[in-house]
């Protein structure tokens, strides 16, 4: 049982990103104070648990009652997530300052940068998979793990600040906004295919 919940919890970090997402999370959370930043980081370890564990018990209904289809949401998710990180490669923050708290821990944060469209995807798949809830136990607590583990790393983001410096965020920064606008685009672009091509 101890070998199958840290393969899976390997499996689930992995899905995550938290160095990804690390990097996205610091650039979005410029001008936070460190209490503000620590809030969300653990706002942003919450809803991925909270997403993940709804989207492996009950991923398959929801999309069947809403008739939305894996590639619809990566069509959107991408959407969503472009715009983002488009703010990110101009040096610009996400949001505005008075509501970006609630906001950036949510979307983009959490989805699609934390749980995206290949997380949704491997959630599903799993929950399919996994009848017994002795194993659905296990993946659960998996997901426990792996989540606060995310929050772990997003809440040390002001160490790693200071460990890259002011330029160095900014580089770091800008260049992950390009690499998140391919990223998305990716994403938008294989829904596309996917929705046109059965």
């Amino acid at each position: 049982m101890a070998s199958e919940l840290f393969s899976v919890y390997l499996k689930l970090l992995v899905l995550y990103g938290p160095f990804f997402v690390l990097s996205c999370f610091i650039g979005m959370s410029r001008g936070y104070t460190l209490k503000e930043r620590k809030r969300l980081a653990w706002k942003v370890a919450t809803g991925a648990f909270i997403a993940s564990v709804l989207l492996y018990l009950f991923g398959k209904y929801i999309f069947s009652v809403f008739g939305i289809t894996i590639d619809a949401f990566r069509i959107g998710a991408g959407s969503v997530l472009f715009i983002s990180a488009l703010g990110m490669a101009q040096g610009k923050t996400a949001m505005q300052p008075d509501n970006v708290q609630q906001d950036v821990a949510i979307v983009p944060l959490t989805i699609p940068l934390t749980v995206g469209p290949g997380t949704i995807g491997a959630m599903l798949l799993m929950g399919a998979g996994q009848p017994l809830w002795s194993d659905k136990l296990v993946t659960v607590f998996a997901i426990a793990l792996a989540c606060l583990t995310v929050g772990l790393v997003l809440y040390l983001s002001n160490q790693f600040e200071r460990l890259l410096g002011e330029q160095g965020l900014q580089i770091v920064s800008r260049l992950m906004g390009l690499f998140v606008c391919a990223l998305a685009a990716q994403i938008i672009f294989t829904g596309i295919k996917n929705y046109l091509v059965p």
